[in-house]
């Protein structure tokens, strides 16, 4: 059976490429029947907080990740790695330096080793020192940890960045020395910014939570980074996770470094945007109206859920939303210069009164009538329906650009329509 592992350290937030490293594991596991296990580095007792664990943990559910039994900590086993390291010294593998123990490494020797992603990779031991597997403090080095507790796991496949290959004949030498069953290795090209340098905090967001925060869905961003390792058969993009479980071949998985880009991750975003259940986005969008600081009390979810379904084509992310909604739940919305143009002239304002007046008429209030109203002011005025449709516009959001103006009304309702509307002619 197949066996794989995660481990994050609690040091900070959920990486970006730690998250896809996740992913990848999670995907193999579940493509084979295999498990997938996690492994909490937590050996920097200074560093590592609950708080993060628990950030990271919730942020793989987010993505739609779960994971085979209990996760193992390492800061609860540094009397195993003690043992361990202790019995190489006894067999005269190893020897001390004051109180830290290190492991001698044999010069003049080739470690091959074939990578799933990569094909044969090549290790001489005379680039190796040795390597110290308790440090003074008695503490684990990484290396030496992460073999114990693979072995320990019985973890099958290691898949991980190429950011580890130099680690990987280092652990070989552990596994031998150890007299353990090594496991096959696959080392996945690092995600690469924009210009080419490895992603990082100078490329804006490199957490999930900071993707989470700016409205993007779970399923898109797992999706996407799906897609920087590995693309299926048909080439396709917008792939559930539920179908690249189906579908993913360890074997096809890219070997050449992808750059984030965050438009097409913006796309896809838009995608499963246009494709959800309304119930499913309206808490997500609740929660960005009032994080935008938007008073919501007195509008109901029907109400919301309309200025969605206006909406929804037009938004990559959640978090854009707000901002061009914003007159759907407030009266003191700002007008964007261009549509103070538009308003300014007497004709435009005289154009705006003779259109409120025609609507105050109207006893049904849906679009189509709304429109029919519109059309046929403007074929008794003789002039195109733009005239009427570009000043009404800015009257009632202070926009240039939106959904159906038609719509946008029905859903405001006549009396703030035509108080907006007003409130322009008036001054």
């Amino acid at each position: 059976m197949v066996r794989v592992r995660f481990a994050p350290s609690p040091t900070g937030s959920l990486h970006i490429g730690s998250a896809r490293t996740a992913i990848f594991n999670w995907l193999y596991a579940r493509h084979t029947g295999g498990k997938f296990l996690l492994r909490i580095e937590d050996t920097d007792l200074k560093r590592s907080e609950t708080r993060f664990l628990d950030e990271i943990l919730d942020d793989l559910r987010w993505l739609g990740l779960d994971w085979d039994e209990e996760p193992i900590f390492q800061s609860k086993r540094f009397d195993v790695y003690r043992e361990k390291a202790e019995g190489l010294l006894a067999a005269g593998k190893a020897y001390k330096e004051g109180e830290a123990i290190l492991f001698r490494v044999e010069p003049g020797r080739t470690i091959e080793v074939h990578d799933l992603v990569h094909g044969t990779i090549s290790f001489q031991t005379d680039t190796i020192r040795d390597q110290v597997l308790v440090k003074s403090d008695g503490s684990p080095a990484y290396n030496f940890s992460c073999v114990v507790d693979d072995s320990f796991l019985s973890v099958t496949h290691i898949l991980r960045g190429d950011d580890h290959v130099s680690n990987t004949p280092k652990q070989i030498l552990f596994y031998e020395a150890l007299g353990l069953i090594l496991p096959k290795f696959g080392h996945m090209p690092l995600i690469l910014g924009p210009d080419g340098a490895k992603l990082s905090k100078r490329h804006r967001g490199v957490s999930v939570r900071e993707y989470q925060a700016e409205g993007f869905l779970p399923e898109a961003l797992a999706n996407y980074l799906i897609l920087l390792g590995w693309t299926p058969k048909d080439g396709r993009e917008v792939m559930p996770l539920a179908d690249a479980v189906r579908e993913f071949e360890i074997t096809a998985m890219n070997d050449v470094q992808a750059k984030f880009d965050v438009q097409k991750l913006r796309w896809i975003n838009s995608e499963y945007i246009m494709a959800a259940p309304g119930e499913t986005l309206l808490p997500l969008i609740k929660t960005h109206l009032r994080d935008a600081k938007f008073d919501i009390s007195g509008k109901d979810d029907s109400y919301i859920s309309k200025v969605l379904e206006l909406y929804r084509v037009r938004i990559k992310t959640l978090g854009e939303f707000p901002g061009m909604t914003d007159f759907f739940f407030k009266d003191d919305y700002a007008l964007e210069e261009e549509g103070r143009k538009r308003i300014e002239k007497e004709e435009d304002r005289a154009s705006l009164e003779a259109f409120a007046a025609r609507l105050e008429a109207l006893e049904d209030f849906g679009h189509d009538a709304i429109e029919r109203a519109c059309r046929e002011l403007a074929e008794e005025k003789g002039v195109k329906p733009a005239v009427l449709i570009h000043p009404a516009r800015v009257a009632v959001s202070g926009k240039t650009k939106g959904a159906g103006l038609f719509e946008m009304m029905e859903v405001l309702g006549k009396d703030v329509v035509l108080k907006r509307m007003r409130r322009v002619t008036y001054g």
